[in-house]
């Protein structure tokens, strides 16, 4: 068994575009994760199903943190039970390395993968090959209500400072209305409560490993980081935090429950969606940072891979290709308007006059090129990914961290409790895995 399979395992456990023709009729199984813009694709099912009558399309739509054990399990011990996989840059370029997905350089040339913005088709690329095609592409941003800081008597800056964020959160709390000036994610998963945690702890100065992989929990920016969080979330953000992730704080916010929430770009379309009470009132600034030249925001694509196992790679293709395609972002737009299409994957969307009328549109893309995975924190490290660390050992490690982080939150341990765990746990798989002689 190898190193990397291992470590996969280990962490499961803790359009009019064809490509190929075929004469009989072809069923897909596609495993997505239930984000709205997943959902919404579904829905638009017919539209596929008209173009391509002879295949057929099966979901698996699961939560996200359930979405990435099935897929890893599945995928590294070679089970087939998935044609497409939903996944994410983390995965890519590792699954792409080991050979365990197809290659999509061979997509239609009107599919134009010149059209991906660098940013976005730099993370899903392995050795000149694409190996996944994005859906759509995220950073993360500052999603606030602007009612709600106008009450308060505050602007916020496009640009925003962490201490801006704790001023602007004390200001619009108001528990007695049921409101809390900040929601956050506290749920525990490497792709959860880690993702925003490893993100704003970039802008504190921390990092996962120094320059020697040693683990830096025991040092005093992680300290900073979890201290800052803490205070944020125990006095203004919303009681049993450390169960919210993306949906559920999606969730408040639309119910004007949150004065601000700092979250994935994508989120923008549904805070101003008909769903949300608060829609006529949110704004949008970048993620914080701490004036140390980094700020606090992610990088990702939620992607669209197939299976070096798959027994239908042509089909699948088909269907890749029509999902994240021009054509379907002007579908969608035909259907509910441009403010809902896919977002962060294509520069001639962000080119687009009717889609740069969105009012999130520019800030998305400013989020986006704003994150270097190259270099993602203020001293050099020797890995790559913004809110992970491109090894194949980080979605254990980082679920077994938000765990501990997650715990504090809770009330159930106490900072320093959670940090020495994290600092011991890294070491021991670290040291196992041989990065640490």
């Amino acid at each position: 068994m190898t190193n990397t399979l291992r470590a996969l395992l280990g962490a499961s456990a803790l359009c009019t575009l064809t490509v190929a023709a075929w004469a009989e009729p072809t069923t897909i199984t596609v495993a997505t994760v239930n984000n709205g813009d997943m959902i919404r694709m579904q829905g638009l099912m017919g539209e596929f199903n008209a173009l391509h009558p002879d295949i057929t399309v099966e979901w698996v739509t699961l939560e996200e943190n359930v979405l990435r054990e099935r897929v890893t399990t599945d995928i590294a011990t070679k089970g087939g039970q998935f044609d497409v996989l939903t996944i994410g840059t983390y995965e890519v370029p590792i699954w792409g390395n080991q050979g365990w997905l197809v290659s999509l350089n061979d997509l239609p040339p009107e599919w134009d993968k010149a059209d991906l913005l660098p940013a976005i088709a730099g993370g899903l690329t392995v050795n000149g090959e694409l190996y996944a095609a994005p859906f759509y592409g995220e950073s993360s941003m500052v999603m606030y209500r602007t009612d709600l800081m106008e009450k308060a008597g505050l602007t916020m800056p496009a640009a925003p400072t962490w201490a801006d964020i704790r001023t602007a959160a004390e200001a619009m709390t108001d528990k007695d209305a049921g409101i809390y000036g900040i929601c956050l994610r506290g749920k525990a998963g490497w792709g959860e409560n880690m993702a925003f945690l490893t993100a704003m702890s970039n802008s504190f100065g921390a990092k996962w490993f120094d320059a020697d992989w040693k683990p830096q929990f025991d040092q005093q920016p992680w300290r900073d980081t979890l201290t800052f969080y803490l205070d944020l979330m125990n006095n203004f953000g919303p009681p049993g935090a450390s169960n919210n992730g993306f949906n559920e704080n999606l969730s408040l916010f639309q119910q004007g429950k949150c004065g601000m929430w700092i979250d994935a770009t994508v989120a923008a379309s549904f805070v101003t969606g008909a769903d949300s009470t608060v829609a006529d009132s949110v704004g949008f600034a970048l993620a914080p940072d701490n004036g140390l030249g980094k700020r606090g925001n992610w990088l990702w694509a939620w992607s669209l891979a197939i299976p070096a196992g798959s027994d239908s790679v042509d089909a699948a293709k088909t269907f890749v290709a029509w999902a994240t395609s021009k054509e379907y972002t002007a579908l969608v737009a035909s259907k509910e308007g441009w403010a809902n299409v896919p977002p962060g994957t294509r520069t001639s969307l962000y080119t687009n006059p009717e889609y740069q009328s969105v009012p999130f549109a520019q800030m998305t893309l400013d989020s986006i090129n704003a994150a270097d995975p190259t270099a993602p924190t203020v001293d050099p490290v020797p890995y790559t990914g913004v809110q992970f660390v491109a090894i194949p050992e980080f979605q254990g490690l980082g679920t077994a961290v938000g765990q501990q982080f997650s715990a504090v939150l809770a009330g159930s341990s106490t900072l320093d409790d959670a940090l020495a765990a994290a600092q011991t746990l890294v070491t021991d798989e670290m040291t196992k895995a041989g990065y640490i002689k």
